[in-house]
This record gives structure tokens, sequence and C-alpha cells, in this order.
């Protein structure tokens, strides 16, 4: 269906630095491939170390000597409300972009993904002129306090499974705190942020404080990641880890399997559809690649496991029974439709296998017993718990994890003070009647 209708003009293929699209510096551009299809979409700018310091150099102008940091809270509010009115006005062309770019459902993006960047653009632009420090009591005759004042320079790297979404987990508390930023998109994902970046400017953003270098990690994202004059912080949520209790095992597979029956594959600009393709071919190669190690490791296959159609890079949603921690399937990220289930018998035994991961970015909880729910909160390590529901993100509430899912909170008033620095300012009293 929406193959041979859903083809925009692609307007934004520049890098985005100091208010302009420019070329990167070597002139090289590399290819950005439809995943329903294969086919490339366009040729977007290839950003490398020299583009990443002329970003910035721009960033750094923008924060020393630019008016960005030095406007009040509320004056930097009121252009990111006009910002996020431009997303709005703009949904349809960005979630185009991001359903052609990397598969996601084009409806869910129109309905969900681009209308809540632009709510969080407005939920941050509220809370920039609310940037304060504490009074402090001290000890002796002293009068100390502190201020909050912007980190300086960041740089930001983006996923590529919520581009537009996660832009603005980190783009929106930034600019409130008065930041200026290099934005490094995913190579999968580029022409969103692109578009955005454009918006940004007709906005009121000034020039040098958001910058868009679109390259590859081991390049681009490296230079970022390693230069000095940069602030970072990092902080994805898959439920594919299943434990569920040995009396109800049974009854679970059984509705689990059933329940996927009922999905649809296909064009992510069809709204009938469910799954639309993975990423891009490395991706889907990688999930495929997993698949066959759980069936080498001795994982049983209930249902799925294999490519589905002709062309592109869909995949049968899968589920893997008979799993076991030291397997890849349940050890490593796979960030595609495989699920993974596990008995336990004791709370003690599965509080034990969720803890046994690297990872600790969510955890799900579902219980009639308040006691378990309040226990298990408790006791496994990960940023985010959701009992009795999944992936309920908002706005208000503080989104990161523990170990290697990250540092630092997306979303959330929270998510602010890490683009953030805390001086402390102590003076003399003198004759004061009150300590």
């Amino acid at each position: 269906m929406g193959s041979e209708l859903k083809k925009p003009e692609i307007k934004f293929t520049k890098l985005f630095i100091n208010g302009d699209f420019v070329d990167a510096v070597s002139g090289r551009k590399f290819e950005t491939i439809d995943p329903r299809t294969g086919d490339v979409i366009t040729m977007v700018a290839e950003g490398d170390k020299e583009d990443v310091d002329l970003a910035v150099d721009a960033a750094r102008e923008a924060f020393d000597h630019g008016k960005w940091p030095r406007l009040t809270g509320f004056e930097r509010g009121k252009i990111m409300m006009k910002f996020a009115d431009l997303i709005e006005q703009h949904v349809e062309e960005i979630a185009t972009l991001d359903a052609l770019e990397v598969g996601k459902l084009f409806l869910l993006n129109k309905l969900y993904d681009v209308p809540s960047s632009a709510d969080m653009l407005r939920y941050f632009a509220g809370a920039a002129d609310k940037i304060h420090g504490q009074t402090l009591k001290m000890s002796g005759a002293m009068h100390g306090y502190t201020l909050k004042e912007p980190i300086g320079v960041v740089g930001l790297i983006i996923p590529w499974n919520f581009p537009a979404a996660m832009f603005f987990f980190k783009v929106a508390p930034a600019l409130a705190a008065g930041c200026t930023m290099v934005v490094k998109p995913s190579e999968q994902s580029s022409l969103s942020a692109l578009y955005i970046a454009h918006l940004a400017k007709q906005a009121g953003i000034p020039d040098g404080v958001l910058n868009v270098v679109s390259g590859f990690g081991p390049t681009a994202g490296a230079a970022i990641a390693s230069h000095m004059d940069i602030n970072h912080g990092e902080v994805c949520v898959a439920a594919s880890r299943f434990y569920v209790q040995e009396g109800i095992y049974d009854e679970f597979v059984e509705k689990a399997v059933a329940s996927v029956k009922y999905l649809k594959i296909g064009d992510p600009f069809d709204p009938e559809v469910h799954q639309g393709p993975q990423a891009n071919k490395k991706q889907f190669e990688r999930i495929l690649g997993c698949i066959e190690q759980g069936k080498k490791e001795g994982a049983t296959i209930l249902t799925g496991g294999k490519a589905w159609g002709e062309k592109g890079y869909y995949i049968e949603p899968t589920i893997f029974a008979d799993v076991t921690e030291d397997m890849v399937i349940a050890k490593e990220e796979i960030f595609g439709p495989v699920m993974s289930l596990m008995k336990f018998k004791t709370i003690e035994e599965a509080i034990q296998k969720a803890n046994n991961t690297k990872y600790g970015l969510a955890a799900g909880i579902v219980t009639k017993n308040l006691d378990i729910a309040n226990r298990m909160s408790r006791s496994v390590r990960a940023g985010n718990i959701w009992i009795n529901c999944y992936s309920a993100l908002d706005r208000n509430l503080p989104f990161g994890g523990f170990k290697m899912s990250g540092f630092g909170k997306d979303l959330g008033i929270d998510s602010v003070e890490k683009y953030m620095q805390i001086k402390a300012v102590v003076t003399p009293l003198y004759d004061s009647p009150w300590l």
C-alpha cells in the first residue's frame, strides 16, 4: 500500500552547523535506506572529526559570547514554545521521515511520537524560568547559597528507535538549561533531525546553539565523545526477557503464542499494520543471528524465527521457551521482535534472575499482591519500574537506567540537572541577629 504513496521530497540532507546547512568538509555522503524495500532514499552528508570540530566551535562561541545562555529563562521558554508550535504544524512531514527511514509505524509517529515531542518542548519551556539554587544555613557566621548555571557545550548522540522523540529527550532540557549543543543522530535516522534543525532556526533559536552532524558512530560519534570542549551524558526499552512463575508458565506460553498470530506485519504506512521492518540491514541480520544462536544454545522456538516477505528487513515475531540466563538471547540487547520465556519458583529467585544482567534500564512487574509489588520494585536494579503496566513514559517522569544502561536522566525536571553545574557562594555575616 504505502510504498508507492509515501515518497516525500527530502529537503535537508546536509550538516546543520552555526545556523546553516553545509556539506561535510570531506565532501563525503552516505546512503540512507528504506527498510521496507532496501532501496536508497537519498544521500546524506557524512560528518567526521573536522565537522564536529566546526560544530563545537560554533556551539562554544554561542555559549561563551551568544545570547542564549544570557536570556532569562522566561525568554528562552517563549522561543521554545514557538519551536513546539512549529513541530506541531509539521507533524506529517516528521512522521513520514521517521516511517520512511526506520520503518516506524506512520500512524504512531503522527499520533504519538511527534506530538509528544512538541509537548516535551512545552514542558521544558515551562521549566526554563524555574531553575533555582538554594539558600544554605551554615554552621558559622556565614551566608551560603548555590547557583545553578548551564554546563556549557553538550554532546547529544541520538539512537534510531525513536528518532524524533529521543531528539527532544536530550535537546529540550538542554535548551531549557541554557546550554548549546552538538547533536549526532543515528546514521539510520538522520532526516528528521535535520528537518527539525531547520524548524529550530525558524523558531528563533540563535545560530550555533543547536548543531546537527550526521554521520557514523566510530567517526562523528567518537569525535563528539572524545572532544575536550564538550560535556557528555547518555542514558532503550523492550520487554524481551520474561520471567514467569512456574504455576502459570504453561498457560502463559499458550496465550503468548496465540496473541502473536493476530499481529500484522507490513508497510509502516498501512494503518492496519502492527509491526514494520527493522531499521536497517545490519540490525536485521544481527537479530536473525541472535535467533540462530538461541537455537544452537538449546532454546525452543515456539513461533516465528524467520525473515518475513520477499524484500525489506522484516522479521517474524519470535518467542523462545527453555531459555537459560547464560544464553545470548537472555544476556544481550536484541532490539528486535524476540521474546525469551523463563521460569521461576520463588520471589527470591525472580529477583536474583532479574538482576543477573549487565543492563538496568527498565523492568515490569505483574502481580495482584501489593507486598510482592513493593518488594520487587525495591529489589530490582533498574531505573524505571512499571507495576501492572509497561513502557508507561511521560514527560513528567524521569527516564534512565542503571549499570550499563547509562547514567543521568531524560524527561522530568530531574533531567535538567545533568545540563547544569552548581556553584556554591559564601560570604561572611557581620553583626547579624540570626545565624
